[in-house]
């Protein structure tokens, strides 16, 4: 009795070879799922006869002949099969399947194939991303927290992207709102199993314990820098509010401002310092007319939920209240760090007065020092 001939590779398993051939991006992926199935296109990168389709060429630009050569080559060695396994303990959709979140589905810059870790569903509920500098102030951090905490407990899904600095600090905020919160979505741009930034770690494991954590690169595939502008559109497409906290004149969080307004999304900016480089650009984008946020729950006025009532909000600061001395040094701080010399100067305290104040304003969780930086807390 003759054995049975091994099956062939499901279609989106053709999709997520092809997705780990180097150099290839959203676009280029997109552009070789338009000439048609899976196992046909697999053979002709393979064979090296990329050249036949023109919509390709254009999609890869420059190079075009260096860039068909190494796929060839590359595909030459690759098993799909194998790669397919690896990705078995994934939820792997692709598009055009009707198994991509809704908002990706109908992407006009949909990925090909989409690797989730974690539970897919979890963006199916209003969200909100919180976005913003990896060299943000403690306050700045402090407010994405409370911004993450307030939202999830309103049910509302955190989105971000991982990066140091906001969007962690609202991932911490939304996985402490409690078991029964909305989920957080996490959106990276590497593999699943590749860490980036690796301080990160402990997110990356609780974020799919919790929700769900989404690439559209397979397993393996390094965080190069081009990557993380495409991961802010899918970031901008799975947010129906987007939240800029800080942002440099500058960076990835107005790249996804941008993508947020090309799709006609909710966008909302915290103003900041004038003198504070982190608030550069969120202050820009209020003068360009981007609605501000004062407190988390603008949020949920945004997304047409009703704000919690203020006795519902929580207990009072529960610090205590600073010494005269103390209020004045808080007062002079403002939400800018200062160092001790400017302090002095602004408050006329002696250096001894001064150094007393300060120590009961840290003891209490009114300010964090940072070197020689003093910094005031929202919140201990």
């Amino acid at each position: 009795m003759s054995a049975a001939a091994p099956s062939a590779p499901p279609e989106v398993a053709w999709w997520v070879a092809l997705a780990g051939l180097p150099g290839m991006g959203p676009a280029r992926l997109r552009a070789l799922q338009g000439e048609g199935p899976g196992a046909e296109v697999w053979a002709t990168v393979a064979g090296g006869r990329v050249d036949r389709w023109p919509a390709v060429g254009e999609a890869i630009g420059r190079r075009a002949e260096e860039v068909t050569a190494a796929w060839a080559s590359a595909a030459r060695r690759v098993d799909v099969d194998a790669t397919w396994a690896a990705h078995a303990h994934l939820t792997v959709s692709l598009l055009g399947s009707g198994a991509h979140p809704r908002e990706l589905d109908d992407d006009h810059d949909a990925p090909v194939v989409l690797f989730a870790a974690g539970e897919p569903e979890a963006v199916s509920g209003p969200t909100v991303a919180v976005v913003g500098t990896r060299r943000c102030t403690r306050a700045g951090a402090e407010l994405a927290y409370d911004i993450g905490r307030t939202c999830a407990a309103a049910g509302v899904a955190v989105v971000s992207g991982l990066a140091t600095g906001i969007d962690t600090a609202a991932h911490r905020g939304c996985l402490d709102a409690g078991p029964d919160a909305a989920p957080p979505v996490g959106v990276v741009g590497s593999g699943l199993d590749v860490v980036y930034p690796t301080r990160s770690r402990d997110l990356w494991a609780e974020v799919p314990r919790r929700g769900v954590l989404l690439s559209e690169y397979p397993l393996g595939t390094s965080p190069a820098r081009w990557r993380f502008p495409a991961r802010n559109r899918l970031v901008a497409a799975l947010a129906d509010v987007v939240v800029v906290v800080e942002s440099g004149s500058r960076g990835g969080s107005l790249y996804t401002v941008d993508e947020a307004i090309d799709r006609d999304r909710t966008v909302m900016a915290v103003p900041g310092p004038v003198r504070s480089p982190a608030s550069h650009g969120t202050n820009q984008l209020l003068v360009d007319g981007i609605q501000p946020l004062c407190a988390p729950e603008d949020v949920l006025v945004a997304l047409g939920l009703a704000a919690p009532r203020p006795s519902e909000r929580g207990p009072g600061d529960p610090r205590p209240r600073p010494s005269a001395d103390g209020r004045r040094v808080l007062e002079a701080l403002g939400w800018e760090p200062a160092t001790i010399d400017v302090l002095a100067a602004r408050t006329g305290l002696g250096l001894g007065r001064l150094a007393v104040a300060l120590d009961e304003l840290d003891a209490a969780a009114w300010i964090h020092r940072d070197g020689g930086q003093i910094e005031r807390k929202a919140r201990p």
